[in-house]
């Protein structure tokens, strides 16, 4: 069990939230939702005890498992001892031991010795290389990974070790930042798995509707300045909250059409004979007066694509028997030949490191094969969405959001580029914001904002969704369903790949498989060949 006591947090004079108190109990699974901004980290960081609250305080169980983001603190440990690490107690006895092991024997390191021996037994230390090996296998870390140091293992390795070090050694609560980033379809359905069976209390952040959807029994919600509870997943949470929205401005629309009509009475009987019934309307109108709204902080942006008045051929985009390597030898794309056909709408998924990133680049033309080529079809426009998006996003100088898509459409009238920057949420101010101070979701509004202004009939999209909270992947999919052009689209949100793709490129250990049809029968029918 977690309790928050009167909880406020405010910066300046901007208030997060206040004077929240909540329970989140054990055997529940809360959601922590909101907004970029509304201060779904800070909360985290508050329960962590990593950030004081302006006011308030927490009680937390006694052992509590976080999914850390400081790889650099741990480059030098082996991956088998990091995860470990997640039971405090247990490591700092084994390492208490190892310690003793080397100092000259007494009657009081003997004593000391039983009592660590103990403790290590209370806290399952005998199955600990084999119960985290569990986890990492799980995870899908290679076995030969788990006795080299974190810095000799690939970067999405190493959060995948955090990960499983968050949840080692039976946590009685858990904190989980953004679990899927860096996770493979496979690892997050592994996850999945693991967290409906576990025990304690969970909470949450995640901008994988999907990932939300299947693990939540409850939402946690930040908005109106507090924190609301809502019974059910992420989508349970949405129906409700907009019903309670809709039925309260309904009813303050109710009221103030009384109150007009008492006004009315009062305006033209108040100097009349009919006091008292003047009176009784007034003491109406006090009653009826309707308690101003909190402001909820949801915000979604409006994302819909032109296309160009040219209109491509039946073969919009060719790959023909391409390949790539990386250090010499490190082949990620063999041979590899597609025609992405006039409307086709294509998913591009499979774990990270089989290519998907360079099959994507070299679509986009950005990257060249090392063999075979790409070409565009007649009168094809493509646009690209880059997974790093310093690529087309710099981040050096003074340069303003304004100016960035100014420079993506040369002529284009200074109306037209604030009129997309307001859909993408940058109102007023926001709009001349030095592009080195925008935040990730900030960045990739502003890419999104960029392709919503330019001509194109091909969109090619390498995870869009990273740093994008709820609301915008899912205005995003809905804009990419809405495309009139083609769409491919890499990402591990199924929820996305669901709403957009009508065929499926799988990046699998076997190879590279296409398959025409959506993801559920992609996996349904992977699932059926694997019996």
């Amino acid at each position: 069990m977690i309790t928050l006591n009167q909880i406020s947090k405010s910066f300046g004079s901007r208030v997060l939230f206040e004077n929240v108190t909540v329970t989140f109990n054990a055997g529940n699974r809360y959601g922590l939702t909101g907004p970029n901004g509304a201060g779904k980290t800070t909360l985290l960081k508050i329960i962590m005890d990593l950030e004081d609250p302006t006011s308030g305080s927490v009680t937390l169980p006694d052992r509590v498992g976080i999914l850390r983001q400081n790889i650099e603190d741990f480059h030098n440990d082996v991956v088998l001892d990091v995860v470990i690490m997640g039971n405090k107690r247990l490591w700092d006895a084994m390492k208490e031991r190892d310690s003793l092991y080397e100092v000259e024997m007494s009657d009081d390191v003997g004593m000391r010795l039983g009592e660590i021996e103990g403790i290590i037994a209370e806290e399952d230390g005998y199955s600990a290389d084999s119960n985290a090996e569990v986890l990492l296998s799980g995870m899908g870390i290679p076995l030969e990974y788990l006795s080299k140091k974190m810095n000799e293992i690939p970067t999405d390795m190493q959060f995948r070790v955090l990960l499983c070090q968050a949840l080692f050694g039976e946590p009685q609560a858990l904190l989980l930042d953004e679990p899927t980033n860096h996770l493979d379809m496979e690892s997050i359905g592994w996850m999945e798995n693991f967290l409906h069976n576990y025990k304690g209390t969970l909470i949450v952040i995640s901008h994988d509707r999907h990932f939300l959807n299947s693990v939540t029994t409850h939402i946690a919600d930040i908005d109106y300045e507090t924190v609301i509870i809502y019974p059910g997943n992420y989508d349970d949470m949405v129906v409700a909250k907009t019903s309670v929205r809709d039925r309260t401005e309904s009813e303050a629309k109710s009221k103030e059409k009384k109150i007009a009509q008492l006004r009315e009475f009062v305006s033209r009987f108040g100097a009349g004979t009919r006091a008292s019934q003047v009176q009784s309307r007034l003491r109406e109108i006090s009653r009826l007066q309707p308690q101003e709204l909190k402001k909820s902080n949801i915000q979604r942006p409006y994302i819909r694509f032109g296309v160009t008045e040219k209109a491509p051929g039946k073969v919009v985009l060719k790959a023909e028997k391409i390949a790539k390597s990386y250090d010499g030898n490190h082949q990620v794309i063999k041979n590899f030949s597609l025609e992405i056909m006039r409307g086709d709408r294509i998913g591009v998924i499979g774990t990270n490191g089989r290519g998907k990133s360079t099959l994507l680049k070299m679509l986009a033309q950005v990257l060249s094969p090392d063999h075979g080529a790409v070409e565009l079809g007649h009168q094809a426009i493509l646009s690209y969405f880059p997974q790093n998006h310093s690529e087309i996003v710099d981040k050096k100088g003074t340069k303003t959001a304004f100016d960035w898509l100014k420079e993506r459409k040369p002529g284009v009238y200074d109306q037209d580029i604030r009129s997309v920057m307001g859909k993408m949420l940058f109102g007023g101010d926001d709009a001349f914001k030095p592009v080195m101070a925008l935040s990730g979701g900030e960045t990739a509004r502003l890419i999104l904002a960029g392709m919503m202004l330019t001509e194109h009939n091909i969109l090619i999209l390498d995870e869009p969704n990273n740093h994008l909270d709820l609301e915008a992947v899912s205005a995003l999919g809905w804009g990419l369903s809405d495309y009139k052009g083609t769409v491919v689209v890499a990402s591990h949100d199924r929820d996305l790949i669901d709403t957009v793709a009508q065929k499926i490129i799988a990046f699998e250990a076997d190879g590279v498989h296409l398959f025409d049809g959506t993801l559920e029968e992609y996996l349904v029918k992977k699932a059926e060949s694997s019996k």
